[in-house]
């Protein structure tokens, strides 16, 4: 019988993790606050009514986001996953093959970068990957008569000694050899598209495509691994880890936040049809 595929959302904070017993994860992912504070609307035509500057400002304007802007404990998080993330893989895997070891993925502003390094080395995670996101669209609007306006998301990868499984479709042979000719090439940049409304509602004003989550847990994890976003928000992670037959854990402190990813992010039923594959 296939393995029942765990998904979890508390409604509570990271560090209370040994509250639920939650298993050590092969990927983390989570989206740090930005720390912008009451400039997050700053750039974005929801800061005026209607989207726009003659209608007067909206209730955003001079808004944060969420709370956790001005509270959030950088250390205390990668604390968290230091405790949480597997150990490194010790066994000795085939020349041209990656290891087992587990690694995590956070999204952050391109200025936070050599501040979340700095953490992150620490806490013993002295390596690490950075990914650029490309979108086709940018939120920043209202500076598009004054300036460059971004158009791109960023991310780290980290990880302790060695590089984290990786999974880019490569088979093997009864040897245990690469095939030539499978598998492709990961650049460092993703395109960034938009999800379906319909299919995955707007909840968190910062809120990952579960497209691009999936393309990320897919690379780095196998069906049945754990994954844990410890600032889930509004439950994409999860929601993209639970397609893909991961098990999915999350916190969320926010009753908002957490209240809505319940019931119409992670509604989604997995199709459970039982195969000749649940009888061998």
């Amino acid at each position: 019988m296939k393995e029942k595929i765990r998904c979890e959302l508390y409604r509570d904070s990271f560090q209370n993790r040994k509250s639920y017993g939650v298993p050590k994860a092969q990927l983390i992912i989570a989206d740090v606050p930005y720390n912008v504070g009451t400039n997050f609307y700053g750039s974005n035509p929801m800061w005026y009514n209607g989207g726009d500057n003659k209608n007067g400002e909206s209730k955003l304007a001079g808004k944060s986001a969420f709370n956790s802007d001005f509270n959030f404990n950088l250390y205390e998080y990668f604390h968290f996953c230091s405790k949480m993330l597997k150990k490194d893989d010790t066994k000795a895997v085939p020349r041209g093959r990656s290891s087992n070891s587990p690694c995590m993925i956070v999204f952050c502003a391109f200025e936070q970068m050599s501040t979340l390094i700095d953490a992150a080395k620490k806490h013993g995670f002295t390596n690490y990957i950075p990914l650029v996101f490309i979108k086709n669209y940018s939120p920043q609007v209202l500076k598009a008569n004054m300036r460059i306006v971004g158009a791109t998301e960023y991310a780290l990868v980290f990880y302790r000694d060695k590089l984290p499984k990786f999974r880019n479709g490569v088979k093997v042979d009864e040897n245990g050899k690469n095939i030539p000719g499978t598998g492709r090439m990961v650049f460092n940049w993703f395109s960034w598209e938009k999800d379906n409304a319909k299919e995955y509602p707007k909840i968190h004003p910062s809120q990952k495509p579960v497209g691009v989550l999936k393309k990320l847990i897919e690379i780095f994890t196998d069906e049945g691994d754990v994954v844990i976003d410890p600032c889930a928000g509004s439950g994409t992670t999860l929601r993209a880890a639970r397609e893909l037959n991961r098990h999915s854990y999350g916190f969320e402190i926010d009753r908002n936040f957490y209240t809505r990813a319940k019931n119409e992010m992670l509604v989604y039923e997995p199709d459970n049809q039982m195969t000749l594959d649940d009888f061998i």
